[in-house]
């Protein structure tokens, strides 16, 4: 607790009595529904604790619902408190956060309960339709009170700005999900007061938890597919070490090419995957040709041109790459049949390899290399226009013309690493270059200009 600034720990504290205040009427009142109480709260504690053994499963909120909608309010926030106090947490202080979300969870579940009493109150038997209003409306007052609770705390620990806060690592929260919590926590309740009783009323909970576990499975393969992306990357760079931070360059602007032709979702991303992989094929070119600095051997520029071929190779049995692998292999052909390694023209080349192109080569243009100095960012674009329908598609560049006149370029890697620089001053111009990148000769230093 010491560790946090006097801010979070003022505003924890503030929590954890308002929580108890939201509860306490409960421990007075002697009509509590204590045996409803416990049975709920302890049906989320273990929600909570299958969720410890299953990271990224997420909370099971359809339980709160159902107890706001089924409880009296002060007692209804007594049930999220076992759970939150047992469940799993990331980052330490590991006994301040618990509090801290039990404290979050009660403010929240009290603030969802008193939604049916302000629509004009349930019979004690919920019954569709008349208890679906009320139950979404709570799930979205439970979101909207965690996320404004969140957002206090991260203004007050990490001394970020009021207006931003709420939009830090994933906030706001989205209020679909909410609502499809509220859903199922409406179909708990009704089946809770049915003749069946809470037993029936436990089967929701089981789809909950099926989806709760793919979801935990899929975020555990992303990561995954992650590690081996950044695994390939980081023994690019250390081989290549004029062209380090190039790839993700390269994926960053194949990604806003991808989101300005209208991708989204998995193709954009596996997108970004081929603008990250594309040179993964240098890892077999042998590292003095990488490395050397004066003009290559037409012998050696034949040995490097078969590093697309080499990348294809490297992940022909990555399923998750898809069209990516594509990409790979075809990167370095050109719209007008002059590329390699195949020679392909016009709508031949995949869609794909097409964008990545485009970022290779301005990326290229942009850098600074060790054989020649780098170009602003608007020559580059110029230079990408002027070869668009010969060596680049012209609709993908004006997209990432489009894109970058909104955005700009603001790369998450702005440097190519402390090599870069190492061989003192630049090189003379060679023959036909004014030694500076063109889109002829940036995406392969050793292309004839």
């Amino acid at each position: 607790m010491r560790a946090l600034p006097p801010s979070a720990r003022a505003c924890v504290l503030c929590a954890v009595l308002g929580a108890l205040g939201c509860a306490l009427p409960a421990v007075t009142d002697p009509a509590t529904p204590w045996r409803a109480v416990a049975l709920l709260a302890a049906v989320y504690a273990g929600c909570e604790l299958l969720g410890r053994r299953s990271p990224g499963g997420g909370s099971f909120f359809p339980v709160l619902i159902a107890a706001a909608l089924l409880l009296p309010p002060a007692a209804a926030a007594l049930v999220a408190v076992p759970g939150a106090l047992l469940g799993r947490v990331e980052d330490p202080p590991y006994t301040v956060r618990r509090i801290w979300h039990a404290a979050q969870l009660a403010l929240a579940v009290r603030a969802a309960a008193e939604v049916p009493a302000l629509l004009g109150g349930l019979d004690r038997r919920p019954e569709f339709p008349g208890v679906l209003l009320p139950a979404v409306v709570a799930a979205l007052v439970l979101c909207l009170v965690l996320t404004v609770l969140d957002a206090l705390v991260r203004v007050a620990a990490e001394r970020l700005p009021v207006r931003t806060a709420g939009g830090v690592r994933g906030l706001p929260r989205s209020p679909a999900p909410y609502a499809v919590h509220g859903l199922a926590g409406v179909m708990m309740a009704v089946l809770w007061r049915s003749p069946f009783g809470p037993p029936a009323a436990l089967f929701v909970l089981l789809p909950m938890y099926i989806s709760s576990w793919v979801f935990a499975q899929y975020h555990r393969e992303r990561a995954a597919h992650q590690a081996t992306i950044r695994a390939l990357v980081q023994a690019v760079d250390i081989k290549d070490r004029y062209t380090r931070g190039h790839s993700e360059r390269v994926g960053q602007a194949s990604a806003m090419i991808a989101g300005e032709l209208g991708m989204d979702g998995d193709r954009l991303e596996a997108l970004r995957f081929a603008g990250i992989l594309h040179d993964v094929g240098k890892l077999g070119v042998p590292t003095r040709l990488l490395r050397k600095d004066g003009p290559l051997t037409p012998e050696e520029r034949r040995v490097i041109e078969l590093h697309p071929e080499y990348g294809h190779e490297m992940v022909r049995g990555i399923g998750f790459l898809g069209e990516a692998r594509a990409a790979i292999l075809h990167h370095h052909e050109r719209l007008d049949g002059s590329g390699y390694p195949y020679g392909l023209s016009g709508d031949q080349i995949p869609e794909f390899a097409r964008v990545v192109a485009i970022a290779d080569a301005f990326d290229a243009m942009t850098s600074t290399r060790s054989y020649r100095r780098a170009r602003p960012v608007d020559a580059a674009l110029r230079e990408l226009l002027r070869c668009a329908g010969t060596q680049f598609d012209p609709e993908f560049v004006r997209a990432f013309v489009r894109v970058l006149t909104r955005h700009g370029w603001h790369p998450a890697v702005t440097a190519d690493g402390p090599d870069a620089h190492r061989h003192g001053p630049l090189p003379p111009a060679r023959a036909g270059t004014d030694g500076t990148a063109t889109a002829a000769t940036a995406t392969d230093r050793d292309s004839p200009a």
